[in-house]
């Protein structure tokens, strides 16, 4: 659990990635760039922590996801920069990107600003299970920025300390900064395996920190989230977080 508390930092720039395909030979190309290309690329530039992940129980599948860490957004536009100047990636990406045969439908990008109380983000811990490991990622719509950073607070004030007490391992935590629906928040979280994760929400809803701490304010959920997504996926095997 200590490995689970953010240390004091500046808050990450979080970039997620969706690379949306057809099963075949897009589902092929894709991992082969993203295990071949993208991940070693990415360590050579300095973009960690970084995690590669494919859907599990989510709609419009198949899809593959990736997500980025950059500590500022100068780190954001320097990594870019040593990835248009690396040349083994560029081989990587020109294969990837060859004109006639379509590598995937299309890309899907966003970028996130790490919550204050969840500055960076935390891998979970090594385990002999991790090749059964999932990952819960859930986006919280808001009617109003408002509410948006009075449920980001939230998160502060406690419900990231219950997931922990509860063995729910969060990842990531952000706001939508570049993206669609805004306003809105994505996270993340680790679970052993999906019984777990089904264990650890029926634990989670009815714990009395959380029923007490849902209704400080006296504001109505409604006020804060009106729509709630969340999809689970798993590391792929040459993911760094996994």
């Amino acid at each position: 659990m200590q490995a689970q508390t953010p240390a004091a930092t500046s808050r990450a720039i979080l970039e997620l990635r969706y690379y949306h395909l057809r099963s075949g030979r897009q589902v092929e190309k894709t991992t082969n760039y993203l295990q071949h290309g993208l991940v070693p690329a990415a360590e050579r530039a300095g973009i960690r922590p970084f995690g590669c992940f494919n859907a599990l129980i989510a709609p419009d599948t198949p899809f593959m996801l990736t997500l980025a860490s950059y500590p500022s957004m100068a780190a954001f536009d320097a990594a870019r920069e040593k990835l248009a100047a690396d040349k083994e990636f560029q081989a990587a990406v020109d294969e990837y990107n060859t004109i006639g045969e379509l590598s995937y439908i299309r890309m899907e990008n966003s970028l996130l600003s790490a919550f204050p109380s969840f500055p960076s983000v935390i891998p979970p811990p090594a385990s002999e299970k991790a090749s059964a490991r999932v990952f819960e990622i859930r986006t919280y719509e808001s009617p109003t920025d408002k509410g948006l950073a009075r449920k980001i607070k939230m998160f502060g004030e406690g419900e990231f300390d219950i997931f922990r007490r509860l063995h729910m391992l969060p990842v990531f935590a952000g706001q939508t900064i570049v993206g669609t629906h805004l306003p809105n928040l994505t996270y993340m979280l680790a679970f052993d395996d999906l019984a777990a994760r089904e264990k650890c929400w029926a634990a989670f809803s009815a714990d009395p920190e959380w029923q007490k701490l849902r209704t400080t304010g006296g504001i109505p959920d409604a006020e804060l989230v009106d729509n709630i997504t969340n999809i689970m996926v798993k590391a792929l095997p040459f993911s760094p977080i996994r």
